[in-house]
């Protein structure tokens, strides 16, 4: 797309539809480097990315996802009825919603800034993502998903450090229907203070 930056961060949306296609091995590349250079607290440079993009894994650590949704932990009710959520539907039983390609958020265990630096990798990611033309949505409850029995054995299986934990997922495709369009931004979200 090669758009202004300012313009991606506007447009790009969270999605939860997508179709079956799988997204190019080279703008996965792009997508995990563009990671890969996200701000990081002191330049440790102490997370790590798992990828997943086997529609069978996809679909079994989706639904472990989806079964640490904690409700009552919600301050709201309702995000979207063009890309609707669990939230919005609990018929929904994958937190991965179909996505072909998801990428895991490692980070290190213990470390003051370990959220911070998931997030900035995530949304590098989802605005790299957007501007190659592929679809996007970062998910959370990372920890939550792998601390169920099932997600043990997958973390013991893949061979992830006991430092580390996932904060949070990248969900990666193409969208199936309308890509939404951009939302109007609520007035009185920002303050400018003088001494």
């Amino acid at each position: 797309m090669n758009k202004d930056l300012l313009d991606i961060i506007k447009e790009r949306r969270s999605i939860r539809k997508y179709t079956d296609q799988k997204i190019r091995e080279d703008d996965l590349n792009k997508i995990i480097e563009a990671g890969l250079y996200a701000p990081n607290a002191g330049g440790g440079q102490r997370s790590m990315l798992l990828v997943m993009n086997d529609k069978e894994l996809v679909e079994k650590v989706g639904r472990l996802n989806a079964g640490c949704m904690r409700r009552d932990r919600l301050s709201g009710g309702y995000v979207s009825e063009e890309q609707p959520s669990l939230i919005d539907d609990p018929s929904i039983k994958s937190g991965f919603y179909g996505a072909p390609t998801v990428i895991a958020v490692f980070a290190q265990k213990n470390f003051l800034y370990n959220i911070p630096d998931a997030f900035c990798i995530s949304e590098n990611m989802v605005l790299e993502a957007y501007d190659l033309g592929l679809a996007s949505c970062i998910v959370a409850r990372g920890e939550e998903t792998f601390m169920t029995p099932e997600g043990q054995e997958y973390l013991r299986k893949w061979d992830i450090p006991q430092n580390m934990e996932c904060k949070c997922f990248v969900l990666l495709g193409y969208v199936n229907g309308k890509y939404p369009d951009i939302k109007k931004r609520r007035e009185g979200r920002v303050k400018v203070v003088r001494e």
